[in-house]
């Protein structure tokens, strides 16, 4: 079973560690930059020429926040969001200084010149952040860029409107508002009214700061139409492959494929138990195999139950285990799989959002937890 998505690729270690090599890895989590590209462009075409920026942030959603920004960058983006500031200036160390790139998180107490240094753009969320900014803005010599989040309405983030009302005229004396921006709630559900509070309380808190662009969408905010796009959209999910539109057909690409090697196959009999606590006994004779994957790589334990070879179904049987789940074979001639045959956990039969909605959680959850331990292989760069 083939397990590239294109003719050339590369590996890539993540930051601050060691390179996996095909050979040594469990597992395989092939990811399709080509395809990241190709989302990008479909969201661009669907914003009709407002400006898209990249969001980044949790390593790229845990698919490596440098190649994928470089991707994007071929593409034209500009505009980069990370959340933290240590995200950032390792960003900026690897796609170089014309960017821009905006912290979302803003920035801790006593940082600030860290983020000068990188040429970060904090995302203010409090009238202290604001102080402070101003002050490294003095000491600099110079305004400083920053963008002014207000919470329109989801109580995670930015100024909250009494803050926002209380501001005093000459609180950006030392600031050059880049952008103004605030965070959709429930984006991802086109007919919930608090879209629309969100929207009118978004415009009512942006009339009392300095005039600058704006920023309400989101991946699922970019379909919501004209009255949420403003002069930026911010996507992430979408860009991975996540499905903005719940309910719908996806509009996006996939971006990963994750395949795990087969360390053993057995036959199991009739009333055997198997895996931890015997949680699967066998009602009959069946073959099993047993695959390099576990939830010590993110696999979570309540992850979908099943992997798939040449398109055909694979239960696992018994619990996962921290570095292995077993599977049921017996679909298959025997003698088919072998040690070393990779078996497919995300891909074709199987996507991120079907594996998210198995665990009861959401695509994100399972991006993010793909860990370190793979061979990663990136195609279409």
């Amino acid at each position: 079973m083939s397990s590239a998505l294109g003719k050339s690729s590369r590996s890539e270690p993540e930051t601050g560690s060691q390179p996996i090599s095909e050979a040594a890895a469990g597992a395989i989590l092939t990811i399709d930059l080509g395809a990241v590209r190709e989302n990008y462009r479909r969201l661009k075409a669907k914003l009709g020429g407002v400006r898209c920026a990249g969001v980044v942030k949790a390593d790229g959603y845990g698919l490596g926040a440098a190649q994928v920004a470089a991707a994007l960058v071929a593409e034209g983006c500009d505009i980069f969001f990370v959340a933290h500031l240590a995200e950032g200036v390792a960003l900026r160390d690897a796609i170089g200084s014309r960017p821009e790139i905006h912290v979302l998180n803003g920035l801790p107490p006593g940082s600030e010149l860290e983020a000068v240094a990188a040429d970060l753009v904090p995302v203010i969320n409090s009238a202290g952040q604001l102080k402070a900014w101003s002050e490294a803005g003095q000491t600099a010599g110079r305004k400083l860029k920053a963008a002014i989040q207000v919470d329109s309405g989801m109580s995670r983030l930015g100024m909250a409107p009494s803050e926002v009302e209380a501001l005093a005229g000459d609180a950006f004396a030392g600031v050059d508002v880049a952008l103004v921006m605030s965070h959709l709630a429930r984006a991802d559900e086109p007919g919930n009214p608090a879209n629309a509070a969100q929207l009118s309380e978004f415009e009512r808190l942006r009339a009392m700061l300095p005039k600058a662009p704006a920023s309400l969408d989101n991946s699922s905010g970019i379909f919501l139409g004209l009255p949420y796009r403003f002069d930026l959209a911010r996507p992430g999910a979408a860009l991975y492959g996540i499905n903005p539109t719940p309910g719908e057909a996806n509009p996006m690409l996939p971006v990963v494929r994750l395949e795990a090697k087969i360390i053993q196959t057995r036959s199991i009999d009739k009333g055997a138990g198997v895996g931890y606590g015997h949680a699967f006994l066998a009602s009959g004779p069946l073959r099993a195999a047993t695959i390099s994957l576990g939830y010590a790589d993110g696999w979570h334990r309540r992850a979908a139950s099943a992997a798939w070879f040449d398109g055909v179904r694979l239960p696992f049987v018994g619990r996962v285990s921290m570095d292995s789940i077993i599977l049921d074979i017996s679909a298959l001639p025997a003698g088919r799989l072998r040690e070393g045959d990779l078996v497919e956990l995300l891909g074709p039969s199987q996507s991120v959002d079907d594996a998210a909605g198995h665990a009861g959680t959401i695509g994100y959850e399972i991006l993010t937890s793909l860990g370190p331990r793979f061979h990663r292989r990136y195609v279409g760069g």
